[in-house]
């Protein structure tokens, strides 16, 4: 067996068809190396129980405790039995229950004073932690008989115990077990570090690494471990990166630099307002890399609704100035339609009073607005919104008048990446909310430029220095951090419905008394309540393990809180609904006339999430919020406070109080630092992949390394990155990194850093 094969060994070959397909389906693990990088989440030292006080409900634990005492209850006039253990750790206690005939082994087995390791999901059930039906493995020599004592002796012989990310279906034992079977290849672990870079940092060698972590002898074992393959984790994926920077550096580009006296300058003399130092400063960095003969690849990340179109605009404004086209990219037609809104609007207003605009000689079947010129006859530029939608005399002109040059600048949804779109001269591709778009969709649009166009990619979901270094080390990074002057404070409070009822209640005379004052109000839901959505909720629901039954309702719908509300609570007031499979020009409408103050309450799904700006809109209510992530409630709340008035956002929730998503909503409503979200949001999702599921499409990469606590690891994996790349760009004299590139990343995946 050569090195590389004995980690692409399939798992099937060597721990049989049953746990293998297990380990695949429940822990996306395949082959022998995917388990000997399934590293154990912590470990328990022999002797030590774990303090069962700080247990996390509604997540499944592996726990090493003591039986204090059991017994048998009998229910259903002495037809049913139960099975009550409850475990103690000295001070905490936690009870196990048992139903029907899977009670007769574990009263046998759990003895009280008998030491196990249990695993199981915690629940409440009478205001106590439980675990229903756990499985368990005994610790106790003594207390298990013949050749399951030894293997259990032997799985066990270490002082220190290693707990395995696990799952209902594979506990952490037999992890641990299916470990030791495959633990040999990591003698063929191939090492990515060059010799130098390794012995001048200090690091063990790869397979002495990989052999402590999962079977370490002392603290100073799993310290060691553990430093090495972080560092291994953070320097192979910032080599990849490094590479990406270099061969963007080798690509030609067209230098776009305004012309003074041009509509950049129009625009900003007749601007109302002054921009922010922070979008001055951006700008700046924009405009520079915009001067240069290779393509810039800036990230642009700012709170919401700290300016980050009005910055997009100069950009693109500056382009069309110096001859080009600018694209701008937004994930969904009611985002499309909302940017083309607002560009229309912030200089609509300017040709009311200074003629800066010109309108667009009118087309069959187009709506007023679809192309907008700006600029004088001589001097001017098309504006036209391009998405699915459109007439097929609208979409006709809009596209001649992209590949003419007559539309400078063009803002649409994924129809701009269509084959028959094509530009006259693509100049800058600005990307909205990327985290919405494939990589192959990005790539799409800028593979329609002459050259490679200039990118600019904006989120508005704030990102950590480190996580920026990692999933977007191919970028440069500007950050807005600053609102603008008349932005208001937003309140955020949680409602808990099933505890408190009159808490809704309230928070819905708070919306009367928010529209009774002149304002507007969201609510929003998770699911929309159609048919096409009733039929997905069933499928979903025929999936569900008996594990799931009854753990939780449908989650709330549009179509029916929005009934509910206009024949209760909200009787009277101007109701209507938002949402993604309602007719594009149903959508536009709605919208419009919730701009413009004709609806009192719009009941929505996340379609409102991003770019949605209504000043007069002050209050929000999010139905069933725990059941969005941080940083989506962070975006749905942005959407009040817009104007002068202070905002109100209420997080309606019943889930119970000491879960962890009430935790999370607790955090939410704590702050208004979408920075300190986004820390807490990685804390929580603990072994996401980073790199994100959605963009690439493959499984995760990042085991040891904690984006959040390795900063000093990562700033340092990149230096070391960029002086390796600097001398060797393809690695040709470094073959262990390359193939450890080629494993760690894979070729999708590698695609995709190499797409950008």
């Amino acid at each position: 067996m050569d090195r590389v094969s004995a980690f692409d060994e399939p798992l099937k070959k060597l721990l049989g068809g049953a746990t293998a397909k297990v380990m695949a389906e429940h822990l996306d693990l395949h082959t022998v190396g995917d388990l000997l990088h399934h590293y154990p989440r912590r470990y328990e030292e022999r002797g030590r129980l774990t303090a069962l006080a700080d247990l996390p409900l509604d997540e499944h634990v592996t726990v090493v405790a003591q039986v204090a005492d059991a017994r048998i209850l009998m229910f259903n006039n002495g037809r049913g039995k139960r099975l009550e253990v409850t475990l103690t750790d000295g001070n905490g206690r936690l009870q196990l229950v048992f139903f029907g005939h899977g009670v007769h082994k574990p009263h046998k087995d759990l003895l009280p004073g008998r030491r196990a390791m249990f695993a199981g999901k915690v629940s409440v059930f009478n205001r106590k932690m439980q675990l229903a039906h756990p499985t368990y493995q005994l610790l106790d020599a003594e207390s298990i008989d013949g050749a399951e004592a030894t293997e259990a002796v032997d799985a066990f012989a270490g002082r220190l115990l290693p707990i395995y990310p696990a799952c209902r279906q594979l506990d952490s034992w037999r992890i641990a077990k299916a470990v030791d079977t495959v633990l040999p290849s990591a003698q063929e672990a191939v090492d990515p570090l060059p010799p130098g870079l390794r012995e001048g940092r200090g690091f063990s060698p790869l397979p002495e690494a990989l052999l402590k972590v999962h079977r370490p002898q002392t603290k100073a074992d799993i310290a060691q471990a553990r430093d090495r393959l972080k560092w291994d984790e953070a320097f192979v994926l910032q080599v990849a990166l490094a590479r990406r920077r270099y061969a963007d550096t080798q690509l030609p580009a067209v230098a776009r630099r305004p012309v003074a006296g041009g509509l950049l300058d129009a625009f900003d003399a007749k601007l109302p307002f002054t921009l922010t130092d922070g979008q001055q400063k951006v700008s700046k960095e924009i405009f520079d890399d915009l001067a240069t003969e290779h393509p810039m690849h800036r990230l642009l990340q700012g709170e919401v609704g700290s300016g980050k179109t009005m910055v997009a605009l100069r950009a693109m404004l500056g382009v069309v100035d110096a001859g080009g086209q600018a694209a701008m990219l937004a994930p969904t037609e009611v985002l499309a339609q909302q940017h083309h809104r607002s560009i229309t609007e912030m200089m609509g207003e300017l040709a009311d009073n200074w003629g800066l605009w010109r309108e667009a000689p009118p087309q069959e079947g187009r709506r007023s607005g679809d192309g907008r010129a700006l600029g004088g006859s001589e001097q001017g530029t098309k504006v036209v919104l391009l998405t699915g939608s459109m007439g097929v005399a609208a979409r006709r002109q809009a596209l001649l008048d992209l590949v003419t040059g007559e539309a400078g600048i063009v803002i649409g949804t994924h129809a701009l990446i269509e084959d028959k779109v094509q530009f006259h001269d693509l100049g800058l591709v600005v990307v909205d909310e990327q985290h919405r778009f494939g990589v192959e969709q990005r790539d799409a649009l800028r593979s329609k430029g002459k050259q490679p166009p200039h990118l600019l990619v904006m989120t508005a979901t704030p990102i950590p220095r480190t996580v920026a270094m990692t999933v977007f080390g191919d970028l440069e990074t500007s950050v807005l951090d600053q609102l603008p002057a008349g932005r208001s404070p937003i309140a955020s409070h949680v409602v808990p419905a099933k505890d408190k009822p009159h808490f809704l209640s309230r928070a819905w005379e708070r919306v009367r008394e928010e529209v009774e004052n002149g304002h507007q109000a969201y609510v929003v839901c998770p699911r929309i309540g159609d048919d096409a959505d009733d039929e997905a909720a069933g499928r979903k629901a025929k999936k569900k393990t008996p594990e799931d039954d009854g753990e939780k309702r449908p989650p709330l719908a549009v179509l029916e809180i929005a009934e509910q509300l206009t024949r209760g609570p909200l009787a009277g007031l101007r109701i209507e609904v938002l949402h993604g499979r309602m007719n594009p020009d149903d959508k536009d409408d709605v919208m419009r006339r919730f701009a413009a103050g004709d609806v009192d309450v719009l009941v929505a799904t996340t379609v409102i999430e991003v770019g949605v700006n209504v000043p007069n809109a002050t209050a929000m209510v999010i139905m069933d919020a725990d059941r969005f992530g941080v940083s989506q409630l962070h975006q749905l709340r942005g959407r009040v406070g817009r104007g002068s008035a202070p905002g109100l956002c209420l997080l309606v929730s019943e889930a119970h109080e000491a879960s962890p998503a009430r935790a999370r909503l607790a955090a939410v409503a704590a702050t208004l630092d979408g920075f300190e979200l986004s820390r807490i949001d990685l804390e929580q999702r603990r072994e996401g992949d980073v790199l994100g599921q959605a963009q690439s499409g493959v499984r995760s990469s990042l085991r040891m390394l904690t984006v959040i606590d390795d900063e000093e690891v990562i700033a340092a994996a990149r230096e070391e990155a960029v002086a390796v790349v600097a001398e060797d760009p393809e690695l040709e004299h470094l073959p262990e990194l390359r193939i450890a590139l080629d494993a760690l990343l894979d070729k999708e995946r590698e695609e995709y850093l190499d797409k950008g």
